[in-house]
């Protein structure tokens, strides 16, 4: 999805979790619009899927197993990009997990798999992103939180909390680069079709019960005033706009797509 007007034209990006979803979305997105793409994904399969739809779209794109939150991996990823491509422009920290429990019911083990991914995850990205960016130019970081960060959901304790933490991270390395021309914000969508609802209990119950796929994101979507799920291009349209020179004046904000569900 898009029409090729060279928003991004000759930078370089990196995408975390970029085999499915919203992170599969921006990378192919941001190729089409000119960038060079590193993707990422603890699953190789599936990110080598995204590499080669770019490649035959005849995009520029290279394939890494990530688990974002090995710090050595990061090393390594950014200062082979830095040999390779001389420069880090953009920086998608899209990686995250949802463990759906009651807060009595979840296990540390859980809350801390949770928060290990969706905030010690980003904050290695972003740490690394910086000293990657520091290097050359500067360059617009794109934390991805969630509306579930702004307005509390039951049985999302750990997933609440990971993504309120990666808003307020965002904010506070955006006024630390600010000098640097480094710009970090967040994206926090709302609900939007994509695998990790899977993970859910919601949508296990709905499963055993013999419940449709179609059921299960109609009855998701009732709270949502527009009475429907985003698609994940839609918020890598989002994501586009922050990692281009369009928004070079907005840094340390936080972006919500959530079809009016937070107002």
């Amino acid at each position: 999805m898009s029409n090729n007007s060279g928003r991004v034209k000759d930078k370089v990006a990196l995408v975390t979790g970029a085999g499915s979803g919203i992170g599969r979305a921006t990378a192919i997105m941001l190729a089409n619009e000119g960038a060079r793409v590193a993707v990422s994904d603890i699953n190789l399969a599936s990110v080598e899927a995204t590499r080669d739809e770019i490649l035959a779209n005849g995009g520029e794109a290279i394939a890494y197993q990530q688990d974002v939150v090995s710090e050595e991996t990061w090393q390594t990823i950014t200062e082979e990009l830095l040999f390779k491509w001389a420069k880090l422009d953009i920086l998608v920290n899209n990686a995250g997990i949802a463990i759906t429990k009651n807060c009595d019911e979840m296990s540390l083990e859980d809350w801390r798999k949770v928060m290990s991914i969706n905030l010690d995850g980003v904050f290695l990205g972003t740490k690394h992103g910086v000293i990657a960016m520091k290097k050359g130019a500067g360059g617009s970081i794109i934390n991805i939180s969630s509306a579930a960060g702004i307005k509390a959901v039951p049985g999302g304790s750990a997933y609440c909390a990971s993504k309120t933490a990666v808003q307020m991270l965002s904010k506070v390395v955006a006024l630390e680069c600010a000098s640097n021309n480094i710009r970090v914000n967040s994206v926090s969508p709302g609900g939007v079709v994509t695998a990790i609802w899977q993970s859910t209990d919601f949508w296990k119950r709905l499963k055993e019960k013999g419940g449709q796929v179609d059921t299960f994101w109609e009855a998701m979507a009732k709270p949502i005033p527009v009475k429907r799920f985003a698609q994940a291009e839609e918020i890598a349209l989002a994501i586009l706009y922050l990692a281009s020179d369009e928004s070079r004046f907005v840094t340390a904000t936080d972006l919500v797509i959530d079809g009016g569900y937070r107002a």
